[in-house]
Formats: C-alpha cells, structure tokens, sequence
C-alpha cells in the first residue's frame, strides 16, 4: 500500500477519472505555484473503480474554481487546514470562462485584438455548451487552448 503523507494546509482533488491527473495539472498551471503536489494515479475507488488523487500543498486561492468546474465538475475538491479537511467544495459549470479556451473562429475579434481577452458564455448547461462572447461561435473539442 502507497502512504502520501498528510498535508497541512491546501486542498486535495478527489474523484478525478483515471488518467487524468497530468491533464489537469497542466491545466491549472500547478507547475507554475512554489507548492508541493503530490499526483496519485490509478487509485482504487470503490465508486470508481480506478481515481485519480491531487494533493497541493498551498492555499486554495491560488487555484481557479472556474478553470477546474470547466475541466470536469464531478471532482470533489476537500480544503485542508492544519491537517483536516475543513470543507468539501462541489465544482459546478462556470457560467463564465475567461482566457481558458480559445475562439477558432478566423473572423472572430479576437483573432484581430489579440489583446481582447477570450471570453465563452455557458449557453447550454446540460449540453455543456459554450460560446464565444463576440462572435457567437460554439466552442467544439478539448477544454484546453487557453
């Protein structure tokens, strides 16, 4: 049996589907803080099977909600002070997403400002649709690009 040490302040993301841990670390930029992260892969999950496990040791605040909702919002997100969990935070879809994907639209605006800020409105919540806030063009592929 693995033993990740118990961190004192930070959060940890449980429930990540298997595989996806590496995905997420680059999407929210971890290697860009002065943290400690522990990522744990294939973890047996009685209600997954397999799960992925992030452990960062930093405050929370240094971490977007908005770009994790958008990445996958079943990921439990546990708050960690002075070694306990003190909140278990539930993701949901952002209705707003900013500079995390980009428009692919040739004759978008922001294609000509590249100093406009991209910027996708959730239109669709059960669908998980997106769309660009200028041009109106749904966004379509992976969440990354931003």
């Amino acid at each position: 049996m693995l033993n990740v040490g118990k961190i004192d302040e930070g959060f940890v993301l449980d429930h990540i589907p298997a595989g996806k841990s590496m995905d997420i670390y680059r999407d929210l930029r971890l290697n860009d803080l002065d943290c400690t992260v522990a990522i744990i892969k294939n973890a047996r999950s009685n209600k997954m099977g397999k799960k992925d496990i992030i452990k960062v040791q930093c405050p929370i605040d240094n971490m977007s909600m908005d770009i994790l909702g958008f990445i996958d919002h079943s990921i439990t997100v546990n708050v960690i002070q002075d070694g306990q969990i003190v909140e278990k935070r539930k993701l949901s879809l952002p209705k707003e997403i900013v500079n995390i994907i980009k428009c692919r639209n040739p004759r978008c605006i922001t294609s000509i400002e590249q100093e406009l800020p991209h910027i996708f409105i959730l239109t669709d919540q059960e669908k998980r649709i997106y769309r660009c806030k200028y041009c109106e063009e749904k966004y379509n592929g992976k969440h990354r690009g931003g």
